[in-house]
């Protein structure tokens, strides 16, 4: 009975310990974000973060128990087979989910979650477009050497522990009751609350609490998070949370709006940009100028000064732009194709105002579920890298962005129909791995070399625009899907979502920057509202240009919330469950707003 005791132990305490031993190597691998840790900043990593490596030890120890009973009745060679393959495979699993986890914390800031699993699945080609083969290599070679370290350790220090059947039906109990016991460390103790993610939370340095997440719990955690959206994040009474909601959403428009157009039913041109910020702008202060078209284009039009991005990803910014629903901090309802069927859009409510809409995009417009939310959305005609030559797919995306600005131009030059167009543009060539058909000796970073090149791209297709001679009639309207790659240095919670919004063309009455609080989901009501179309089915939308419509931006990370006010700014962590930046005097208040806000959302998740 000892000896199976003893081999049970050494299980669970060795499996605690390779969990233990990842943090310090994920800290040394991102040395740059840990650089000022001493010694006492990894030990209190690896300390506070036990919870969820003695959880995830006690899901991978509950087989080994199990064959520990079964070998008190017979030391069949089938038994040690099993063993050994089970071993095999749960080093395999700990290796890929600690190379994923730090080839891609690099990329995203953040722990490994469903979201590379959906990419992947959505379109494999697309997924792996940001990252050259010599890389993939790389992380396969990493994952086969971890995976080597781990079942060499468990193969001399358990596999090859002895134990002498016992034949006990007691013993065997005993066995059962501790296999059994592992609920304890599983569930996180006896307290009301499960083991979650915020029980390594410690530090008010985000990057110290991330340290300290185990990546498979966190992978773990956002698979099984990803439907019950009726029971998370529940902060508040429903009804107090529905009172709170109606007072953030929009008013009924009024005479006393502004109008921006000269015409309620232009051509209208939505250019999605790939990763730009308001930080590449000189006109709204940026730290690395570098978008000198888009200044342009700006100065003759309307700017929307004080305007932020919804999320951190395209799949979470496509609907906020055209539907004009919130991203989610948890999941992204493009993963589920039965409710993006249910979402308002923009598209639709132009196609039956008489519009002809087409979407282009270079890249495989299956990437994350897209296509299907598009073709629910009511596009008419979706362009995307199927369309292109083989000649003209020359990014790892698809097609460059000057080709599919060109594609466009053509068909507006080829079409001679009475009706109204719609023509949304999502562009790719400034992500990831930003290998872009331009050139300029005085630009020696790639990224900032790609972003120049996007710029350009725009700026000669409204170049081009002028030149059709339906200039007068046009409204171009430009907006990030969200903030990418560079600048490099943006750290702050609040200004790395901050965008800008672009209404230009000859449809606009006059230039006129607009400081009004705003955000990617705002677009779809004040667009509407000025070509004198109902919105109402747009909850979450607001008419940016109605004075008594409250102002403010809601956008998301992964696991927190933010809300920006003309006067506040607040970040939440929700596994934190507390206020981890905040800016202004009404802190508390908007943090309660934003609960309030976070929560209905999911109710309208839940009920799609």
């Amino acid at each position: 009975m000892k000896c199976f005791l003893r081999k049970f132990i050494v299980i669970y305490f060795l499996f605690v310990l390779l969990f233990v031993l990842q943090k310090p190597i994920f800290m040394l691998v991102h040395h740059n974000l840990y650089a000022d840790a001493g010694l006492i900043d990894y030990l209190a990593v690896m300390w506070n973060g036990l919870p969820l490596d003695e959880s995830l030890a006690g899901y991978a120890s509950v087989i080994p128990g199990l064959l520990l009973i079964a070998g008190q009745w017979t030391s069949s060679r089938v038994l040690r087979w099993i063993e050994t393959g089970y071993y095999v495979l749960i080093s395999l699993v700990m290796a890929v989910g600690m190379c994923v986890d730090l080839a891609l914390y690099g990329y995203w800031g953040t722990r490994l979650d469903m979201t590379p699993w959906f990419y992947f699945m959505s379109s494999p080609e697309a997924a792996m477009a940001s990252v050259s083969g010599w890389y993939v290599a790389g992380c396969l070679i990493g994952i086969s050497v971890v995976a080597a370290i781990y079942f060499a350790t468990f193969h001399y220090t358990v596999c090859r522990m002895l134990t002498t059947m016992g034949r006990s039906v007691w013993q065997s109990a005993v066995l059962l009751l501790i296999t059994g016991a592992l609920f304890i460390p599983i569930r996180g103790g006896f307290t009301v609350s499960t083991m979650n993610l915020s029980a390594v939370y410690f530090s008010q340095r985000q990057e110290m609490n991330h340290a300290a997440i185990n990546p498979l719990f966190s992978f773990m955690y956002s698979a099984t998070h990803q439907n019950n959206f009726s029971s998370q994040f529940r902060y508040l009474d429903p009804a107090e949370a529905d009172k709170i909601f109606a007072g953030m959403v929009d008013c009924q428009d009024t005479d006393s709006i502004t109008q921006l157009l000269n015409n309620s039913r232009p051509d209208i041109y939505l250019i999605i940009l790939e990763g730009f910020s308001s930080h590449v702008m000189n006109s709204l202060d940026g730290v690395a100028p570098i978008a000198r078209n888009l200044d342009a284009i700006a100065d003759s039009g309307v700017l929307f000064t004080r305007f932020y991005a919804n999320g951190y990803r395209t799949d979470k910014a496509i609907p906020a732009i055209l539907s004009g629903y919130p991203s989610q901090p948890t999941t992204s309802i493009m993963k589920y194709v039965t409710k993006t069927d249910r979402l308002p859009s923009i598209p639709r409510s132009l196609k039956n105002a008489g519009y002809q809409i087409t979407y282009y995009y270079g890249g495989d417009a299956n990437f994350t579920n897209m296509y299907a939310y598009l073709v629910s959305s009511g596009f008419d005609s979706i362009i995307s890298d199927k369309d292109f030559p083989m000649s003209e797919r020359l990014s790892k995306w698809g097609a460059h962005d000057h080709v599919v600005f060109s594609r466009c131009i053509d068909d507006v030059k080829k079409y001679q129909g009475n009706m109204p167009t719609l023509r949304v543009i999502q562009t790719s060539s400034s992500h990831e791995p930003f290998e872009v058909p331009y050139s300029d000796p005085s630009i020696a970073n790639d990224k900032e070399r790609a972003f120049v090149y996007a710029d350009r791209c725009v700026g000669d297709f409204v170049t081009q625009l002028k030149t059709t001679g339906k200039w007068e009639n046009t409204l171009v309207i430009i907006v990030p899907d969200h903030f990418g790659a560079y600048p490099e240095n943006i750290t702050d919670p609040v200004e790395r979502h901050r965008i800008p919004l672009i209404m230009a063309g000859g449809a606009v009455t006059k230039p006129m920057r607009i400081d009004t609080v705003g955000s990617q989901m705002d677009i779809a009501a004040t667009l509407l509202s000025q070509l004198d179309i109902a919105h109402d089915e747009f909850t979450f939308s607001k008419n940016m240009m109605n004075g008594d419509s409250p102002h403010f931006a809601f956008f998301i990370d992964q696991s927190q919330f933010g809300i920006v006010t003309l006067d506040n700014a607040m970040v939440y962590n929700c596994d934190a469950d507390d206020v981890i930046y905040g800016r202004g005097n009404s802190i508390a208040d908007i943090a309660v707003k934003g609960k309030a806000y976070l929560q209905k959302l999911y109710d309208d998740l839940d009920r799609r």
